[in-house]
């Protein structure tokens, strides 16, 4: 591990210089404070002070996320993570991220900077500067419902997509459904990927058929349903299932301007269970995940990699949860077959092919 002597030997400064760098002193340049920084991260080093009882600093860092109000969802998931960190005694802080200040700061650098041990990302997108710092960072990090492939020191944390939809497709399916759409949330989303993925695989261990077409990308938000819910009936949809529960709200919504009845002529299944669910008309039949569970694993997960456990993955298992959107199959009949540009088949091609190779085996 290298120390604060080497990294003087290589740029040829001294340790009190090097001092000034890694702990933001104020007599120093930008240019040379930069440099310093560059070589502790590009040699290893790590700040033995932070992992010091009374100094420890965890990050965690939220994006694209609401989570200051109790009805939020991600309000439990940052609770959940700071009651487990701050009964370790860590001090903890939440911090706002946005491109323009990944743009600004390399990863690696800030942390070091600023004395924190490990971080966890809410809310990170795929297209985000650090995103791909993250590939190479030896800085122990934890993301939410994303994943960096072969680095040891970043780690995923979720709920298992897999076991909560293919519960959900076995209620469906024991209730006479065979024509099951699902409205997926934002395509190029690793999340969204999975929801998709345990989709194709539920249905198929289901023995029912899938309609491409009945497999879309949406968005995370209620108002993607105009757009998707109209085909599906068309199509002879008699459940949808939806990639969370701001999804289902307007697939009931949109059912309701269409004339049709929430669960009578179609059922409806969410992912999530945030407050909304439980307080809809019906009440909102749901795949749970637990926001506090995902915030406590979170920190343990962290906590495991600054201690060099290098865990690859942590998710939470699922609950269905049944209240009054889902009853027996209405059979309705396929009126019209068009394509919609937001299929799986189109969006995710590599994805569909795999699922159609496996299942013709």
């Amino acid at each position: 591990m290298a120390t604060m002597k080497d990294i003087a030997d290589r740029l040829g400064i001294s340790l009190g210089t090097v001092s000034k760098g890694l702990n933001d002193g104020k007599d120093i340049s930008d240019e040379l404070r930069k440099t310093i920084l560059d070589t502790a991260v590009e040699m290893g080093y790590t700040n033995r002070k932070a992992l010091k009882l009374e100094r420890r600093k965890i990050a965690l860092f939220v994006e694209n996320m609401d989570y200051e109000e109790e009805y939020s969802f991600g309000y439990d998931i940052v609770m959940g993570f700071q009651k487990a960190s701050f009964s370790e005694k860590w001090n903890f802080s939440v911090i706002p991220l946005t491109h323009d200040f990944q743009s600004k700061n390399k990863y690696d650098n800030w942390m070091l900077q600023e004395g924190y041990s490990g971080a966890f990302f809410i809310g990170l997108s795929l297209d985000d500067p650090w995103t791909e710092q993250l590939r190479t960072t030896t800085i122990p990090s934890v993301l939410l419902d994303n994943s960096i492939e072969q680095n040891p020191a970043v780690s995923f944390v979720g709920t298992d997509s897999s076991e909560g939809i293919e519960a959900a497709i076995k209620y469906l399916a024991s209730l006479g459904h065979e024509k099951i759409a699902f409205l997926n949330g934002s395509a190029g989303s690793v999340i969204s990927d999975n929801r998709m993925a345990a989709y194709l695989n539920s249905m198929a261990r289901c023995k029912l058929t899938v309609d491409p077409n009945m497999a879309v990308y949406g968005y995370f938000v209620a108002d993607c349903a105009p757009y998707h819910v109209p085909g599906f009936i068309d199509r002879g949809a008699t459940a949808i299932l939806c990639g969370n529960d701001l999804i289902a709200s307007g697939v009931i919504k949109c059912c309701n301007e269409m004339g049709l009845k929430v669960p009578e002529d179609i059922s409806v299944i969410g992912f999530d269970d945030i407050p909304l669910a439980s307080k809809l008309t019906p009440a909102l039949t749901t795949i749970r995940q637990s926001r506090t569970g995902i915030g406590k694993c979170a920190y343990f997960t962290l906590y495991s990699l600054i201690n060099g456990v290098p865990i690859s993955r942590s998710l939470l298992r699922p609950e269905l949860i049944i209240r009054d959107s889902v009853s027996i199959a209405k059979p309705r009949v396929a009126v019209k077959r068009e394509n919609d540009p937001d299929s799986v088949m189109f969006v995710n091609p590599e994805l569909y092919a795999h699922f159609s190779r496996i299942n013709m085996m």
